[in-house]
């Protein structure tokens, strides 16, 4: 068994600034998705999950930092502080971190940015980052498009396995911008009613933004109530298409076997699957294929896409998060907006909260250029 956990965590975002809070109101089936019409953002309303601005400078200021950062950069800033603060580990040589993003700050490029247009680099959202905390080490920067959140937490599991760090942070973020918006726009691909995903009647993806924090440790002691230990992982890249997944599921079916086999159990021992689900045809059908070629269509899954929207490269902690507080609580949070199955295989889909004695939990991850993650996290026993 890996001894790697996961332990403290923070979640920012439009259903609040801290994981209690955003969990809680997953569990009172409140979405932070709504209708937003900004022309700045794009030339039709669109759905969305949008961080109150007015909110966030204020939380950021109670900080008393004198110096300009972008938006990206105070959500990641106050989410890590939230969970560095209360670890207590001094940042020396033995302690990593890791930047999760897909985009970062591409909101520097706007004509009306007051910021330079190098500040775009994710490199230097990296030095940002790195200068305000203190950390000895350079970031890593992970950026592989929509799993780039669960794909950061298998890469810190690799260095502490492998001896380089003792504790890794993680933050992953993401912004809602003219630029991504127009993008999945060129696809068709965005909805202007709140997302379903797997359900018939959907009508495609809602963008939304977030910032999330893990600290990922060799340490049991001391460990948060939700903290659980991740048994396995893998990544696999179908080369399918620049923006569709593979039609048979085969990346994401041999990521989870991978994930599985590291973890050495078998399929029939995940109670929980936190999954991808995009509420797109091509992405919803893939997952019902392979978690059926996996053996795993009784399993009870849920997207949480309907309650803060595809937070791009911020989604695969952000989920993993929330699992990791079902898992303590032992509770299946709905796959809100779900009414009918509108892919051709079963799934078992979660349609009301509900109470379940559970142990170990599935996420997976898919994004454009083919990539797919799966990782496999368990309760923390005494």
């Amino acid at each position: 068994m890996s001894n790697v956990y996961l332990s403290h965590n923070n979640i920012i975002s439009s259903l609040g600034f801290d994981s209690k809070t955003v969990v809680d109101n997953i569990y009172n089936k409140v979405s932070g998705l709504q209708l937003i019409d900004d022309k700045d953002l794009l030339g039709e309303p669109i759905c969305s999950s949008i961080i109150n601005t007015e909110i966030l400078n204020k939380e950021f200021s109670n900080l008393g930092i004198e110096h300009d950062f972008t938006r990206l950069e105070k959500m990641m800033i106050l989410s890590l502080k939230n969970i560095i603060a209360p670890s207590r580990i001094p940042l020396t040589k033995r302690v990593g971190i890791i930047i999760s993003t897909t985009k970062g700050n591409i909101d520097a490029l706007d004509e009306h940015s007051s910021f330079t247009k190098e500040r775009a680099y994710l490199s230097e959202l990296g030095k940002t980052i790195k200068s305000f905390f203190g950390f000895e080490n350079e970031p890593v920067i992970i950026s592989n498009a929509c799993v780039s959140g669960v794909l950061a937490i298998a890469v810190a599991k690799r260095y502490i396995n492998q001896g380089m760090y003792d504790d890794i942070f993680i933050v992953s973020g993401d912004i809602v911008t003219k630029f991504i918006l127009s993008g999945f726009n060129s696809f068709q691909a965005l909805s202007n009613r709140p997302c379903r995903p797997y359900s018939k009647n959907r009508s495609g993806i809602n963008i939304g933004e977030v910032a999330a924090s893990v600290l990922v440790t060799n340490s049991k002691t001391d460990l948060v109530d939700e903290a659980v230990n991740m048994l396995g992982e893998g990544s696999c890249n179908d080369a399918n298409h620049i923006s569709g997944p593979s039609r048979t599921g085969e990346g994401l079916v041999r990521s989870v076997n991978s994930a599985l086999k590291e973890a050495n159990i078998p399929h029939t021992s995940i109670d929980y699957i936190s999954a991808h689900g995009t509420a797109t045809p091509f992405n919803d059908e893939m997952e019902a294929i392979a978690f059926n070629r996996l053996g795993l269509q009784e399993v009870p899954v849920n997207s949480l896409k309907g309650y803060l929207g595809h937070t791009l490269g911020a989604s695969g902690l952000l989920e993993t998060i929330v699992g990791m507080h079902s898992l303590k609580d032992n509770t299946l949070y709905a796959s809100l907006g779900f009414e009918s199955l509108g892919v051709s295989k079963p799934i078992n889909i979660i349609t009301n909260t509900a109470q379940k004695e559970m142990n170990i939990f599935l996420k997976t991850a898919s994004g454009f250029g083919g990539c797919n993650t799966a990782a496999i996290f368990k309760k923390v026993t005494s």
